[in-house]
């Protein structure tokens, strides 16, 4: 397997590509600043794990409407202007919280009411984003183009938290909003120099027909239904980020810079796990890897919530990262096999609304446990539900541990493209930074 960042050509060969590629790595790093600085401040405010919970909660509905709609508005409008609005937006929402970072009393309701716009304005990015590479590259090229943006938005899950830590404590919570407005600024004038971007024949009308299509699809490929269901079943149960502030503060002792540490270890497992996954091509029964994985990623946290030692703690997290960029590799693979080319992109909404949705009932669901029981009981506690979990899908859903579609030969551009989709499937559950 060619290593992810072997093939630079679509930075050479397109500039538009590079004015976007550019613009929008800036941005993501930007983006994750932002994530551990809205975490932070939210327990720093209310001393309460729940509210950081609540706070990824309330971004749901937005976030799946923006995902949905955003998915028929790609294929409406000029995609350069879909980016546009997008940027904009996402900036204005950002701006919001550092003129309340800068008020001598900040205001909680802030906090909520401008993540939630942001979370309706990333679902809507999403699909213009995916929809645009093609316009902006050669054929030959898009898989490389996609892993270049991928792997780099996962260097950023793992960069920009760890600096976010570092720039709380050195600068403050609006200096760190600010410096995050400014690399919106950055990719609004790169996603300004491109080309107008039409949809093939100038653009389909919006409406919910063509989404019916697609969840009638999706409701009669119970293989298919059932990845989207233990992946929702990992994330509720088994994703507690909601309570990494808590455990960074009252069980490790730390500050910021701990909580970013937290932050970025899951995303750095999946990084290197994504660079070790060539033997999954020679899975078969893909369904049970996926069931063994999402086990393990469970399992791993359910550790990570009773060892109160931080290396050790960052080593699990670590692992289960590496555990759920593997799930996701097969879980691709399945997607790959279920979905005709016709619906691809109409699944796409629904599958970024599902990984991008998910981790934020798993915030719910930590806060609501760590209310009950403390930080380190909602870990283990959810982590044991996790592979629970598992046993429940593999007894309602034999199909899972039946399948036995996969070992089929790739090529290692088939293999590329498959990596490199999962990866950004892990970036949006670990990161929810912008999507690119």
């Amino acid at each position: 397997m060619a290593a992810l960042f072997s093939d630079i050509s679509p930075l050479r060969h397109s500039r538009d590509f590079r004015r976007l590629y550019s613009g929008q790595t800036i941005s993501a790093i930007g983006s994750q600043l932002t994530l551990v600085a809205v975490a932070y401040q939210t327990f720093h405010l209310t001393h309460s794990t729940f509210m950081v919970g609540l706070l990824g909660f309330v971004g749901l509905i937005p976030l799946l409407a923006g995902a949905l709609w955003g998915g028929t508005l790609a294929d409406a409008w000029d995609r350069k202007r879909v980016l546009t609005l997008t940027q904009c937006a996402m900036a204005t929402a950002v701006v919001g919280l550092a003129v309340n970072a800068a008020l001598d009393h900040p205001e909680v309701w802030v906090l909520f009411v401008c993540a939630a716009a942001s979370a309706g304005f990333q679902g809507m990015d999403w699909p213009a984003r995916r929809a645009a590479l093609p316009m902006l590259v050669a054929d030959g090229d898009i898989t490389a183009a996609v892993t270049l943006q991928t792997t780099t938005m996962g260097l950023a899950m793992v960069v920009g938290p760890a600096l976010g830590g570092v720039l709380i404590a050195r600068l403050g919570l609006t200096a760190v909003y600010l410096i995050d407005v400014g690399t919106f600024a950055v990719s609004l004038v790169a996603v300004v120099l491109l080309p107008r971007l039409l949809p093939s024949g100038g653009g389909t009308p919006m409406g919910l027909r063509s989404m019916t299509e697609g969840f009638r699809h999706l409701k009669g490929e119970r293989l298919l239904s059932a990845t989207y269901m233990i992946d929702l079943n990992a994330m509720i149960f088994g994703m507690p980020r909601a309570v990494f502030p808590a455990l960074a503060v009252h069980l490790y002792g730390g500050g910021a810079g701990v909580v970013g540490l937290l932050y970025a270890a899951p995303g750095a497992g999946a990084l290197v796990g994504s660079l070790f996954t060539g033997w999954t091509a020679r899975i078969r029964h893909q369904g049970r890897a996926i069931a063994a994985c999402v086990a393990i990623w469970g399992g791993t946290i359910a550790l990570f919530g009773i060892v109160p030692v931080l290396w050790i703690g960052l080593t699990l997290l670590v692992l289960a990262g590496a555990a759920d960029i593997i799930s996701a590799v097969f879980r691709q693979n399945v997607q790959q096999r279920a979905v005709p080319d016709h619906l691809q992109g109409r699944l796409s909404g629904t599958f970024f609304a599902v990984v991008a949705g998910g981790p934020r009932l798993g915030d719910l669901e930590t806060g609501v446990a760590a209310a009950i029981g403390g930080p380190e009981f909602a870990v283990w506690s959810g982590g044991l539900a996790c592979v629970v979990g598992v046993g429940v899908l593999l007894w309602r859903i034999p199909e899972l541990w039946a399948d036995d579609g996969g070992g089929q030969p790739r090529s290692e551009a088939d293999e590329s493209a498959i990596v490199t989709e999962a990866m950004g499937e892990t970036v949006v559950e670990l990161g929810e930074g912008e999507p690119l």
